[in-house]
């Protein structure tokens, strides 16, 4: 039977998915014994299309684009601080990931391909930078967008992405952090930078970031500036080349230890800031990010429902897309 939900409208936000950070929170979520039938772990697979089945249906978007790690340690980024995301480098040179996830991956690719959903990536390019670029792209052209992710550093988003912020717009971009799970996002807009980490905007979030560092990122940050230390400093001189300006005047208002650690920070402060902002021009391959009016290979989607036995989990994704779900039979999802 021909089942369907109504579709999502048109009018709806650009949804667009941290894939990582969806997979990775759906790995470690679910027990790696949720298997296929011959016993191979699909709980990233599964979990991965339940969250994205849920979030459709639940955000209602106009668009939607599952943004890629082509790389997920880019060189650029370890040129200009070597310590970036170094703890995470396996023996292999790879990132350091358990051992039943790599082969989930590509077959989560392989799903969002048979479904019709766009899978973007870039040489080059963390999820981050196509994220930042695709958001900064909708913004400018009037669309308003979700980001969903786990990662803080996406914050810098928040409100609306690629423009200053001048009280006004904010909420072009939300944040749906995850860190909660997808059953209770942290919804991340201007006035929640403001209220939970106490900066104006975006941009402000990521001189804070810069200034705070992140251990998960093997960024430093300057060492005795904390969160709410790099919070107060900002507010104080406005950004972070408003507070570098003040190191370099030795402004009165700088306890000798602050203005001793900033300074002998300098280095650190030149390069971190490529690294920690996202791009918002990158070369992005061309795609459609409306969603799929109908099922893109529905012999693919039967292959990978029987392969895999995650039927149940591609129906509920068709159902939330609006799209139907003859490619995944009864006798498929075992009801006969």
């Amino acid at each position: 039977m021909d089942a369907r939900t109504t579709a999502p409208g048109p009018s709806g936000p650009l949804l667009l998915l941290d894939a990582a950070s969806m997979y990775f929170r759906a790995y470690h979520g679910i027990p790696d014994s949720v298997a296929a039938p011959d016993g191979t772990p699909v709980n990233a697979l599964r979990g991965f299309l339940d969250m994205t089945a849920r979030l459709v249906a639940d955000r209602r978007p106009g668009g939607l684009v599952a943004c890629w790690d082509d790389d997920w340690r880019p060189q650029w980024r370890v040129d200009a601080v070597p310590s970036y995301k170094a703890h995470r480098v396996a023996a292999d040179g790879g990132e350091d990931a358990p051992r039943t996830l790599g082969p989930q991956v590509p077959v989560i690719a392989e799903a969002l391909a048979a479904v019709g959903v766009p899978r973007v990536g870039a040489p080059g390019c963390e999820a981050d930078d196509v994220i930042g670029t695709l958001a900064t792209r909708a913004v400018a052209a009037g669309r308003a967008v979700e980001v969903v992710t786990g990662d803080r550093d996406l914050f810098q988003l928040a409100g609306r992405a690629g423009a200053p912020s001048d009280g006004a717009g904010d909420g072009d971009v939300l944040v749906l952090y995850t860190s909660r799970g997808i059953r209770d996002l942290e919804l991340v807009d201007g006035p929640r930078l403001r209220e939970r980490y106490g900066v104006a905007d975006g941009d402000r979030y990521a001189d804070l970031a810069v200034l705070r560092g992140d251990a998960s990122d093997g960024l430093p940050g300057v060492p005795g500036v904390g969160e709410k230390t790099a919070a107060t400093l900002l507010e104080r001189f406005g950004d972070l080349d408003g507070v570098r300006a003040a190191v370099r005047d030795r402004d009165p208002s700088l306890r000798p230890a602050q203005l001793a650690r900033l300074a002998e920070a300098a280095d650190y402060l030149d390069a971190a800031p490529a690294v920690v902002r996202v791009l918002r021009d990158a070369d992005l391959p061309e795609h459609d990010d409306a969603l799929p009016a109908e099922v893109a290979d529905p012999a693919a989607v039967t292959a990978l429902a029987r392969r895999y036995g995650v039927a149940s989990s591609l129906r509920r994704l068709l159902v939330a897309l609006g799209l139907p779900t003859d490619a995944v039979r009864d006798e498929v999802v075992g009801r006969r």
